[in-house]
């Protein structure tokens, strides 16, 4: 194809024209990523306190050489600045020059070559492009990533982060381009979908068609009806609020989920069994109604739908329910109860029945915390993403939840935008925090911890026990026994960790790993020490008839009771056993602990820490996985640490946590580009009075509280 007016000639228009992974369709600039990797100047900056000479450009170091010799001589002499000053006092127009080069501007260089002395003339290209050269000439991988520390990824100007070429951005169907399409929201893109025509098609009352002449209906027909449907499948899971063009890394778990759910959806199978896990996760109560009627389309079409859940609204509506239990770990492992929701909540065993028939339930505090006026945080002009230039007040010495409908900005403000801005604070850290114009009140804090679901560790060798620092005085207290004297075993020897004590055959780990190449990393038992970590003689020394892996073997309550007597290791185990995790083991492995189990130890190492009062505890969504029982468990320990004088954010969307609230800040009143703005803020019982939020009709029943309208 050839244009008649200026001769540009097109492609075929086959499919990959319009596909970012195909080499046919691809930007040729970013080849498909929508990003380049460029230096970032705030990345080439240390401690702007100190001077050029003292490392403040941070590749230069403190430079030597033909630097120190040359070329910040040469730059002082041309911008009349004193290389001893510190960074930040000197003038503006040098710091830009030594960042950003001289420009058509050539500079005098002296230079000095054994006996003789001189100067050169020649333009300073400047620190970034003398990074971005060597990292574009480099042929080491090894300088390539040294590089790429000062850089960040920045959109593409070729395609304005589209990852398409130019022939499949000129193509428009109802006059816009598929990239501007696939950037919408699906909630948008639906509608844009109702009003494209095909020939012979009549649009419903009051839908406009988009511009363009209809598309030919024997070709275009069948697509569209296709596309109009998979579209509804994602609404109706709750998605609408996501783009199409979103990256999948980005996804959370249950949102990738319900993804595939959709996908189920519209290839329309019969005689399928469906297990799922969790497919609640990150779902408002607004959309968790429309997620359950979707799972019962699946069932009426005449497939199985096994659901894994906690979730109250889900186990009610569920045909048949399978109780596990009585407690977890080793306590557990039981059918306890099965049937309907009805026998379920009747059986006297069950945890869960007791909380159906609300026998236990998680109580609303009878008196909140005050809020103090003059000590709150305030994040103001957020407006990354959808956020639509929102000032947050977060007040002190609270427990706050921050809530809203999926994708209305939560998760951008709280930690894109809040937490990535305190750790730049903090701890200089050098992920860029979502835009916003200034945080008042961060001289009331002094630090901010993100308690994630992400694991402890990611081998065998991590266990609660070296997490917590708990195995510390374990092994010093092994050491000082009076067999470990007599042999010289210093505490090391008790670490399985070091050469020493531990076997050498499996290195420590109790397990050997066999390499399955196509597949999975399996491990299995060590044949020399059978998965006891230890050799021989490190398990003779002995204390009240256990050696260190018999330790390792107990779970925290066992370890609470045989460390009675040992105050500084007692101390550690009851935090453990606190936060509801009295059934593991201290040597388990990382590997095979939960989100749930992985963060409640996090919390557990905090608790056991010297408490500041100034803390901001930061976690998203800390219930998911949880049973109704573990999250009171896990609500006691947060209260915990809000009673020490710390603050902590949950984002939320369970109504149990929600409901013990000190101060809500809701978001909304949708997602996507219908969000991104306080709905509401306060208490709880003011949340629940306000008309606008969805949070607040799901929370009043809760609260017993009476709405206006």
């Amino acid at each position: 194809y050839a244009c008649a007016n200026c001769g540009t000639s097109f492609p075929e228009l086959e499919p990959r024209v319009f596909s970012f992974n195909s080499p046919y369709g691809a930007c040729p600039d970013c080849g498909g990523l929508g990003t380049t990797k460029e230096v970032n100047g705030a990345l080439l900056l240390a401690d702007p306190s100190l001077s050029i000479l003292e490392g403040a450009i941070i590749p230069w170091g403190e430079p030597g050489g033909h630097l120190r010799r040359s070329v910040i001589p040469g730059l002082a002499t041309a911008y009349e600045f004193d290389p001893a000053t510190p960074w930040r006092d000197l003038p503006s127009e040098a710091q830009r020059a030594i960042l950003d080069g001289s420009g058509r501007m050539r500079i005098k260089f002296p230079y000095k070559t054994g006996k003789m002395t001189g100067s050169y003339e020649d333009k300073w290209e400047g620190v970034v492009a003398n990074v971005e050269r060597r990292y574009r000439e480099t042929t080491s991988e090894h300088v390539r990533e040294q590089l790429e520390q000062y850089m960040s990824s920045q959109t593409c100007a070729a395609c304005d982060g589209s990852r398409l070429g130019p022939f499949a951005r000129s193509v428009r169907i109802g006059g816009r381009p598929i990239s501007q399409v696939v950037d919408q929201s699906i909630g948008d893109v639906l509608g844009f979908m109702e009003t494209v025509r095909v020939k012979g098609e009549k649009l419903p009352r009051g839908v406009k068609a988009a511009p363009g002449d209809p598309l030919p209906a024997q070709v275009a027909g069948p697509i569209l009806k296709e596309v109009r449907e998979r579209l509804g499948f994602l609404k109706n899971v709750g998605l609408e609020y996501l783009s199409l063009s979103r990256s999948a890394d980005t996804l959370s778990g249950g949102e990738s989920q319900r993804i595939r759910l959709a996908t189920q959806i519209g290839s329309r199978l019969v005689g399928v069994l469906y297990i799922l896990d969790e497919p609640s996760i990150g779902l408002h109560q607004r959309d968790n109604h429309r997620l359950l009627e979707t799972l019962e389309s699946l069932r009426d079409l005449g497939n199985s739908v096994l659901v894994v859940e906690h979730d109250e609204d889900t186990i009610r509506a569920a045909d048949h329910v399978v109780d596990l239990g009585p407690g977890a770990g080793r306590a557990g492992g039981e059918v306890v109860a099965q049937g309907t929701v009805d026998s379920i909540a009747a059986e006297p065993r069950s945890i869960t029945g007791a909380y159906l028939r609300g026998e236990r339930e998680i109580a609303t505090p009878g008196d909140r915390r005050p809020v103090d006026p003059d000590k709150r945080l305030v994040l103001r002009g957020a407006s990354e993403h959808n956020l639509q230039d929102v000032d947050a007040s977060f007040p002190l010495s609270c427990f706050i939840a921050v809530t809203g409908v999926s994708g209305s900005g939560k998760s951008t403000l709280v930690n894109e935008t809040l937490y990535r801005a305190l750790s730049r604070h903090f701890y200089r850290s050098r992920i860029v925090p979502g835009r916003h114009s200034r945080i008042d009140g961060i001289e009331l804090v002094d630090k901010v911890i993100e308690v994630d679901q992400s694991p402890i560790g990611r081998t065998p060798r991590s266990n609660p026990a070296t997490y917590t620092g708990l195995f510390t005085p374990v092994r010093q207290m092994f050491a000082n026994l009076p067999e470990a004297q007599i042999r010289g075993y210093p505490a090391g020897r008790f670490s399985f960790n070091v050469k020493g004590g531990r076997c050498e055959s499996c290195q420590g780990d109790g397990l050997v790993k066999i390499e399955m190449h196509f597949l999975p990393d399996v491990y299995v038992p060590c044949d020399v020490c059978r998965g006891r970590r230890y050799n021989r003689e490190t398990l003779e020394v002995y204390y009240k008839g256990k050696n260190i892996a018999d330790v390792l073997e107990m779970t925290v309550d066992e370890a609470l009771e045989f460390f009675d007597a040992v105050p500084q290791i007692k101390r550690r185990l009851q935090t453990l056993s606190d936060v509801g995790l009295g059934y593991i083991h201290l040597g388990q492995s990382a590997t095979t602990l939960s989100g749930g189990e992985a963060q409640r130890i996090k919390l557990s190492a905090e608790l056991s820490k010297q408490a500041t009062g100034r803390t901001m505890y930061i976690l998203d969504e800390p219930t998911t996985g949880l049973h109704f029982e573990d999250v009171r468990i896990l609500l006691d320990v947060l209260h915990r640490l809000v009673d020490r004088g710390n603050t902590v954010v949950v984002i939320e969307h369970n109504l149990q946590v929600v409901k013990t609230a000190d101060w809500i800040i809701d978001l909304g009143p949708e997602g996507g580009d219908g969000g991104g703005r306080i709905v509401v803020e306060g208490t709880p019982e003011e949340v629940a009075q306000d008309v606008e939020s969805y949070t607040g009709k799901f929370l009043a029943p809760l609260l017993s509280v009476a709405r206006a309208g």
